[in-house]
């Protein structure tokens, strides 16, 4: 249902499910550009939604990982997975979607404020090292695809990364020089991770996805100037977010 208040004056929104075809084609009426950001862990829900977008025919941006393997028959992790099963279902479908690879977001990382609220230090599987790319310079990213008119060959990935390549440690320790405290990351085993995320209320199919994705998903040793391409500006750091977001933590 469509609604004249919003985020900010003048924007107009719909709140609806990506699953249920009526509400996809009532939100679709007038919209000729769509981002799309899938929330599930399994494609097959998305095939009414595909169909609705194909009968609307907008552009459509889709925002996926950087973790994709394009010669791999099968990727790393259930989260991946499904990016790689919903690209390939838009453009199967005929959309040419233009695909947004982003690597892991930096605002993953306020997951991690109960326990800094209680202590220094922080706990949970040791991932391997990605180029953490500030949320916000994703976000910006995609607006300016949105908005811009792309030659219509130009529909390989774009890959968004941060200006670096950061390993937990990394991360935690550049969170608490935000903070001025002097924080650690401590390394837990699966088990342990996956009896804390259950104890959490979480649920038990995203913490497989995302015990599995600890375990098997493959260091993101790269890093590239998309974002700067994109938006006109280089990739801000894991630090200055952090900086950013401080009281948040505290």
């Amino acid at each position: 249902m469509r609604d004249q208040t919003g985020p900010r004056p003048g924007v107009e929104w719909a709140v609806g499910d990506l699953t249920d075809a009526a509400a996809v084609r009532a939100a679709l009426v007038g919209i000729d550009a769509v981002f799309l950001i899938w929330p599930l862990l399994d494609s097959a829900p998305a095939h009414d939604l595909v169909t609705e977008l194909v009968a609307a025919a907008p552009r459509v941006v889709y925002l996926s990982s950087t973790a994709i393997d394009d010669e791999a028959a099968r990727q790393s992790d259930p989260i991946v997975q499904v990016h790689a099963d919903m690209e390939a279902l838009l453009r199967n479908a005929g959309l040419r979607p233009l695909v947004l690879r982003s690597d892991t977001l930096a605002s993953n990382a306020r997951g991690w404020a109960p326990q800094l609220r209680a202590g220094d230090v922080v706990s949970g599987p040791d991932m391997a090292r990605t180029a953490v790319v500030d949320e916000r310079d994703v976000a910006d990213a995609a607006v300016a695809v949105l908005l811009a008119q792309h030659n219509p060959l130009d529909y390989e990935p774009h890959l968004l990364t941060g200006p670096e390549v950061l390993s937990r440690t990394d991360q935690v320790a550049l969170l608490g020089a935000a903070l001025r405290r002097r924080l650690r990351f401590q390394a837990v085993t699966a088990d342990v991770a996956r009896s804390r995320m259950l104890t959490d209320g979480r649920p038990e199919r995203l913490v497989e996805a995302l015990i599995a994705a600890s375990m098997r998903r493959p260091e993101s040793n790269h890093t590239t100037d998309h974002i700067e391409r994109l938006t006109g500006r280089p990739a801000g750091t894991f630090a200055r977010w952090a900086v950013d977001h401080a009281a948040e933590f505290s």
